[in-house]
Order: structure tokens, then sequence, then C-alpha cells
């Protein structure tokens, strides 16, 4: 067993060097390129394209609806109650250990294939980082700030909202910035559970290989995963500047 397994990692490591050895001369190909965009705009089309990114995004941004306000219900509550915070940071961190295609096949059963297990299951990813950086944040606010706030009547309330979490709040966003990079890339899967998005292309790339075109399907979904994803990151460095005070902009 011992020698099999060594047998099979010279194998993979084989693959890979051979793999990253002819990178450049695929990189460099301009046939290559040729071939991507006559599929993207002649097989495909731009717009069917951006109507599965969309849909892409939209179930990306459902998860992360829902992870936002579960995350930061729990960063407040075991904020104040820090009994909790270990266990729950630890079943949170469970979460993002479990295989993501296993966990959005756990769903079926539930909710049926389509998209609600795959939402349920990138919301289950979102939270750890939403949740332990509303901790953070919140621990970071200066004490003295919070204590002036309670000696000018503000109740706890009103101190959490109007004090604590804008104070906190640069480093809330990163951790919900995070999620969603996190959720663009895991939910490109959702697809062999029913789901929608750019896994469809995935799918059919890798279903078809080696005939014509299945390659370029593959790196339709990378493509413009990739370029979601950075589309997000640059909604949040914009939302970061709009909505923090120039004091707290690092």
């Amino acid at each position: 067993m011992i020698l099999g397994f060594i047998s099979g990692l010279f194998e993979g490591l084989d693959t890979l060097w051979d793999g990253l050895w002819r990178l450049p001369t695929v990189a460099f190909d301009p046939s290559s390129y040729a071939s991507f965009w006559e599929y993207l705009t002649d097989r495909e089309g731009v717009g069917e394209v951006l109507s599965v990114t969309f849909e892409h995004a939209k179930l990306v941004l459902t998860a992360m609806g829902f992870g936002v306000v579960i995350g930061l219900t729990l960063g407040i509550m075991i904020h104040r109650v820090t009994a909790l915070r270990s266990p729950v940071l630890g079943i949170l961190g469970v979460f993002l250990t479990l295989p993501s295609l296993a966990l959005f096949a756990v769903f079926v059963p539930v909710v049926g294939i389509g998209d609600t297990g795959p939402i349920i299951a990138l919301t289950m990813y979102a939270l750890l980082p939403i949740t332990r950086n509303t901790v953070t944040g919140l621990q970071e606010v200066d004490r003295a700030v919070v204590e002036s706030a309670k000696g000018m009547g503000l109740s706890a309330v009103q101190r959490l909202v109007k004090v604590e979490l804008p104070l906190a709040w640069p480093v809330i966003l990163t951790g919900i910035r995070v999620s969603t990079l996190l959720a663009t890339g895991i939910a490109a899967i959702a697809v062999l559970v029913g789901g929608t998005g750019l896994g469809v292309y995935i799918q059919d790339g890798l279903t078809r290989y080696p005939l014509p075109n299945s390659v370029e399907a593959v790196w339709i979904a990378v493509v413009f995963t990739v370029g979601l994803a950075l589309l997000f990151d640059t909604c949040f460095t914009v939302l970061r500047k709009l909505t923090t005070s120039k004091g707290l902009q690092s």
C-alpha cells in the first residue's frame, strides 16, 4: 500500500511538472486565445455567458446576505458572552473543513436539487470569517470611547449601533469580503447538485473532454469566475472608502 501511494505521488508530480512545463507554450500561443474568443462569441455568445455569470453572482450574493445577518448576530452575541466564543468559533471552523461537494450533496435529500442546497452550504462557509472578524473588530474598539458613550447616557443597544459597530466596521467588512471571494469560487460546483452558475461550463467541458471546445468551455468558467471575484473585490474597496471615516481608513 505504501509503495502504491509513493508511486501514485510521483506520477502526480510528474504530471504536474509536465503541465507546468507546457504552460508557457499554451499561454503564448495566439491560436489558444483565438479559439477561446471564437467559442465565447460564436458558439455560446457573450450575452449567454453574462447571463450565467449573473446567475452565479445571484447565488453568491443570496448566500452572503444570509451569512452577513447570521455572522453579525453570532459575532455580537459571542463578543458579549465570552463563554460561548470558543465553542461557536470551533463549530464554524468545522464547517470550513467539510468537503464542498459532500456538503452540497448532504442537503439534496432535504431540500432537493437546485440552488437551495448550495445557498445553505455557501452560507455555512461564509460564517467563520464574518463572525470572527465581527468579534475582532468589536474587541479592538477603544474601551474609553465606549465608556464615554455610556457616560453620555447611551443605552447598550445605542452604544453598539452608534459607536461600536461603526468603529469595528472596517474589520467586519474585511471578513465579509473574504467570505464573498471564498463563496464565489466554491459556487462553481453548485451545478453538480442541480444548481446554477458558471459551473455549467466546467461540467460541460469535463464531460466532453477531449472533444472540440471542451477546454474552451472550462476556460469560460475560470475566466468569468475570476472576473466576477475581481469585480466583487473592487466593489468592496469602493464600499470601504464610502462607509468608513477617513480616520479609520488605512
